[in-house]
This record gives C-alpha cells, structure tokens and sequence, in this order.
C-alpha cells in the first residue's frame, strides 16, 4: 500500500523515471546474485622463469614444458597422477615385434581454430622436429623412430622418416628397434604438434598470441615478456567440457622471494620453486600446502672438458670429492634433497641401484686427502700452479647458496680461487647448449621418461646440445650405441651400469643431489596430485572458493 500513497506525490514523468531505476536496481541485484556462477575462473601459476622458447622445436626446460603441455596436447598426454594415457590418439595398436604404432585420432580432436587435428600435422611436425635445417636441440630424443638419426645427422631424406598418415585420421609409425617407453617419449613436449597449415602460413610466427594455434585445453592470448602469459580456455579442445578453468595466467618468476610474497598475499594459487631455507617457515604457516615431491632428477655440476684444468680428470675427481653432498642436502635444501653420488637417479624401472663414484662410502675427510693428492699429481695446488674456478648458475636463491658453499669448501680444502657468474635460466642453458665456455656450471635433469638412457644419453660425443661438458669416450658411446640394440633388460642394464660406471670415474658431470620438486598450491586447487614425472596440467585442475 505504500507504494501507491508515494506515487501519487511525485510529478508523473518522476514517477516514470522512479519505476526505470527500480528496474534497474532489480537487474543489477539480480545478476550481483548470480555473480559467483559467472565469474570467470582463473588460475594464477608463478613460474621458475620466463620461457626461451614456445616453439616444441627448441624447447628443452621445464618451465617451458609446462606452457607448452597446457596449450598443447601430444599423441599420448600425462594425467593427473603423472601416469600415460591417450591424448591426441583416442587408441593405438602396436605390432607383435615392437616396432609398428598405429595411432586413431580423435574424431572430434580440433586445433582452436576449429579445424580438425590431422594426421598428416603429426607427420609434419615430427618431420620438422628431425630436419637439420631446423636446428632442433632435442631431435635426439625421438631417433627411435626409424631413420630419424640418419635424417637430422646424415641428411637422409626426410620422407624416409618412419611417420605416415593413412588417412586423415590414422598415424602409423615405425620405429628402429622395439622401444618400451616409447609412448612416454611421444608425451615430451618436442613430440607436440603444431597446426600444419598455421606455419605454413605464418612461419616461425606461429608462436605469437593472437596467431598460435593449439590443440590442448588452453590457447594462447597474451605473451608480456618477462611479465606475464595468459592461456584462455580452448572451446574447441576435444574435453572442453570437462576443464573447469576459463583461464590460467602464468608469471615468470625468477625471483623467488617475489614468489612467496604473492603466494602469501593470495595473488597465486599454484607457484613452482621456492627458497629450500623458507621451507620450515612455510609448512608452519602454510601446512599442507606445502608440497616436496619425489622426482627422477639429478642435480649436478658440469665441467668444461674443453679447458683447462678440467681437461684433467684428476682435477674433475679432486675437486667433485671436494663437494660435501651430504651439507648441501641437510643444510642448503633443508633436507628436501638427497646427496648423489651416481648420475642415474634411483627409482628407475629394470635399473635397480645406480652405479655411483668409488669414493661414495668414503668419509669426507678421506675424500679431500685423496683430491689433495690428485691435484698436487696435477701439478695443482701446494707448491704447484694456482686453482683458479669459475661457477656458473642460473639465478635462485637456491643455486646460489649451493655454489657459496662449494665455492667455499674448495677454497678451504685447496685454497682455490672461485668466482662466480649468473644468469637468468633462458640464457643460462642457452650459453650451455650453444657451447659457451666455461670451467664449472650448475645444471638439472629431471627424466623425460622412465629410462636410465635419458640420463646416460646426455653425455654421449653426439649429443651435440645436452653433453655441455663436451666430453668424449668410446668405450662409454659404445656402451650406449650397444645397450640401443639390447632387448633383453637385464642384459641391457648391465650395459648402462658400465656406462655409468665409466662416466662416474671420469667425472665429466659430478652428481651432487638427488631432486624433490618443491611446490606451493593453494587449499582452493583441487585436482592437484604429486607424481614423480613432475607433470601438473591446468585442464586437471579447478578451483573451490
């Protein structure tokens, strides 16, 4: 009855405009209201640093994968627990023998463009990736497949390449010998496709946001570099259904006090890496937020066997036995890392133990006896020629304090002379990959799949782009060439072992720890599992509030 009463007060063009803005004021309450069903679900992700790459071509780096593996979607992907399952190829036939893989794609497979996924962009891509004209640093990891090898290093003709496309959605490839981690392999992220009839149109612009075009559950919006990257939903994906984010927004973060900062005030949900000091601090305010995760992956120093002195294996020995794996894990990592002695990390199927250096069951002050020795039959230390190093590291809190600390024990065990040098990881492993010179640099390897060979492999004379020490041996290639051709396991681990063996006595790279992949993730993330493959795509994930 107010109402009414009220009405009749008011001139009639007044009562018009009151009547608009209570219907105004309705709609407005009424979608405040339903606000929380259509508000747009992002994910924030700190990253450990900014991309070198987005190109699967020369990608190498994990904080690349991870981009990559959301915009992208291979023939076989890995799920939530880290574990291989069908991706782009809904199902696949393998031969009696091991060598023949017939992939189905997917019917409703599309790239985000809407057009459909192809078997023939897989042959293209995989051509691409084994091309020496591409320059792909990673072709090596795909040279099961038949004559891939002979394309990328003796210019083979790439239509010898074993990948075929029957029709349009049916891959046959055929591989040089049986390779049971095969389907592990084509989850990497340089087996990702790119849209064929995207590069041939855009060229080495396909990259760009606004021109990518992608397969997996994101695509690519915005790229600010060293800033910020945005990856918007792909309505198009084939399970676009089921991927409760409509957006993932992903921040280079070298800087990992920045990081924790952010974490703190809520600006991310997801960070990868943070300072292993924070880590006690972390748990206590944070719980089980705080996640250490088992990983395959090595942490390890490198030495240029080009130059002198690390030309000289004593020298390599002595100053890896110099190393107190066992401070650096309790001390520098918190206890989060194991010490390492072998280059091959344990856990391995058909491995067993990894064939580590014979000075591992040694006291440290044994060991540094026996360096001393070395170095001074060297020509090094007392009364000899000075020891000068240099350390080279890509920026974290993390490295940082490791090589202060090696740094510091061979000054105190061999009155040596070390420096140290950083930079951001893109140029970092960039400076090592295109063969820059150094004396000592920090690196990591976490397994791209389940086999010793992927360690081991590294350090081969033509591994032209992960063998940063440059070192060379015949015995230990002929091991590796031979353990490629070995198809009973046992026999073919024996073969690894006295690889290992040989590379862990010369000490070309010197293990100093066995990695946990440290992550903060939010209580409101679900779908989030840890697994040793270290593999966390955002289409898995959601948010509660």
């Amino acid at each position: 009855m107010t109402a009414p009463l009220l009405a009749r007060r008011f001139h009639p063009a007044t009562t018009t405009v009151t009547r608009n803005l209570r219907r105004v004021a309705l709609i407005g309450s009424l979608l405040l209201g339903a606000s929380p069903a259509l508000a747009e679900v992002v994910l924030n992700r700190g990253n450990a640093g900014e991309p070198q790459t987005l190109d699967q071509a020369h990608t190498s780096i994990n904080i690349e994968e991870f981009i990559l593996k959301d915009l992208y979607e291979g023939l076989t992907i890995y799920d939530a627990k880290g574990e291989i399952v069908p991706g782009a190829a809904e199902s696949w036939t393998v031969s009696d023998d091991g060598t023949v893989y017939t992939f189905k794609l997917r019917d409703n497979g599309k790239w985000s463009d809407g057009s459909p996924v192809t078997a023939e962009d897989f042959v293209f891509s995989l051509k691409r990736v084994e091309d020496p004209k591409t320059a792909a640093g990673y072709a090596n990891i795909l040279y099961p497949i038949k004559n891939a090898e002979k394309v990328n290093k003796n210019g083979a003709p790439l239509d010898e390449l074993g990948v075929k496309a029957i029709d349009a959605k049916t891959l046959e490839i055929t591989l040089e010998r049986s390779t049971p981690y095969f389907l592990e392999l084509l989850a990497h992220q340089t087996a990702l496709p790119i849209s064929k009839a995207s590069f041939e149109k855009n060229g080495t612009d396909f990259v760009k946001p606004g021109v990518m075009v992608s397969n997996g559950g994101f695509k690519l919006t915005e790229h600010v570099a060293n800033d910020h990257l945005t990856l918007t939903k792909n309505e198009n994906h084939w399970d676009a259904a089921n991927i409760k984010l409509d957006k993932v927004v992903i921040y280079p973060l070298e800087d990992q006090a920045a990081a924790v900062r952010r974490y703190e005030a809520g600006e991310l949900q997801v960070n990868y890496n943070f300072s292993a000091d924070q880590i006690e601090r972390l748990k206590t305010q944070f719980g089980d937020e705080v996640h250490i995760s088992p990983a395959l992956a090595t942490y390890y120093y490198v030495f240029d066997t080009r130059t002198a002195p690390m030309d000289d294996v004593r020298v390599r020995r002595a100053l890896s036995m110099g190393i107190d794996r066992d401070f650096l894990a309790k001390e520098i990592y918190s206890g989060s890392q194991q010490p390492a002695y072998g280059f091959v990390p344990p856990g391995l199927p058909d491995y067993g133990t990894p064939s580590v250096a014979d000075f591992a069951t040694k006291s440290q002050l044994d060991r540094e006896d026996e360096a001393l020795a070395l170095l001074k039959e060297a020509g090094y230390g007392d009364g000899g020629k000075p020891l000068e190093i240099e350390i080279r590291y890509n920026t974290n809190p993390n490295h940082e304090r490791v090589a202060t600390a090696v740094a510091d024990m061979w000054k105190t065990a061999f009155n040596a002379k070390v420096t140290m040098v950083n930079l951001d990881v893109s140029s970092h492993y960039a400076y090592l990959q295109e063969g820059g010179k150094f004396s000592v640099a920090r690196a990591g390897w976490t397994a791209d799949y389940g086999d010793p060979e992927n360690f081991l492999g590294m350090n081969t004379t033509s591994n032209k782009t992960f063998n940063y020490a440059k070192w060379s041996n015949a015995d230990y290639d002929a091991l590796m060439a031979k353990s490629n051709d070995e198809k009973d396991p046992a026999a073919r681990a024996k073969l690894l072992h006295e690889a290992e063996t040989i590379l862990m006595k010369e000490q070309p790279v010197a293990p100093l720890l066995y990695q946990n992949e440290l992550w903060l993730v939010s209580k409101k993330v679900k779908g989030w599992v840890d697994n040793a493959n270290n593999q966390h795509l955002s289409r898995f994930l959601s948010i509660a509030e």
